[in-house]
């Protein structure tokens, strides 16, 4: 989408704030394996090109587990606030760069990670340049937080985003079985793990806002929005809300094997 890099600028706070983070356990798996790879397992040796890194939610997450995190962001807005949220940790750097484009170096990363990302690449442009960064037998990891509609709010979150215009357009749903085999070139090691993200109200409407698919705030659509959601939140009767995901992960090389 051609103004796909520019979608979150106006987001950035409620991004910051509101969006889910990512489960240990899945860190651990991924790091487990891809270390596995270097003689040891010496995982804190690691160099990972994290692509699409928005505000460094993901990058944070790995930055205490790996030598170095090269976070690769395009959109100005979103890769300041994770320089300043991140600014001075070790390991970490802050790259101008598309997934397509990153400008770092041939065979110098281990891993290439993706999460909540992958869906707005171009796949071929992305592969070839993940091939070009990663060193022989480097692995990628796509992750998505996969919300779940497993409660009363929920049923009626998803029935509200999903009447949004954009929703169907943007949403990582697009990314099927089909096109991770055809990326990957096999089938990737798979992997879910189960986490939740508890919210008052203001954090409900910071999520929902923090949605590229959503109506920016201030619109009128977005106060009608905003409506509907109060209504569904005070409905519950409970001053925060549960969201429920499966992190899903999926792992493996580009050269034709898991």
């Amino acid at each position: 989408m051609s103004d796909a890099t520019q979608r979150f600028s106006n987001r950035v706070s409620d991004c910051t704030r509101y969006r889910p983070g990512y489960p240990s356990q899945a860190v651990d798996f991924l790091l487990s394996q891809v270390g596995a790879a270097l003689s040891g397992d010496r995982r804190a040796d690691l160099v990972v090109a994290d692509l699409g890194s928005g505000t460094g939610i993901f990058t944070q997450t790995l930055l205490p587990h790996v030598a170095q995190v090269f976070a690769v962001e395009p959109n100005d807005a979103m890769r300041q606030e994770a320089e300043r949220r991140l600014a001075g940790t070790p390991g970490f750097h802050s790259v101008t760069g598309t997934s397509e484009a990153t400008g770092l170096s041939p065979g110098s990363v281990n891993l290439v990670t993706a999460a909540q990302a992958f869906h707005w690449f171009d796949r071929d442009k992305a592969r070839a340049e993940f091939q070009r960064i990663l060193v022989p037998g480097g692995h990628v990891a796509l992750l998505w937080n996969k919300r779940l509609v497993d409660t009363d709010f929920l049923i009626g979150y998803e029935a509200l985003v999903t009447s949004l215009p954009e929703y169907a357009e943007v949403t990582h749903h697009r990314v099927t079985p089909e096109v991770l085999r055809e990326f990957f070139g096999h089938e990737p090691e798979f992997r879910s793990f189960a986490h939740e993200q508890r919210l008052d109200l203001q954090g409900v409407l910071g999520r929902l806002a923090s949605s590229s698919y959503c109506p920016a705030p201030g619109t009128d659509e977005f106060a009608r929005i905003r409506e509907r959601l109060q209504g569904l939140f005070r409905a519950q009767n409970d001053d925060t809300i549960a969201f429920h995901y499966e992190c899903e992960v999926y792992l493996g090389t580009l050269d034709g094997n898991p």
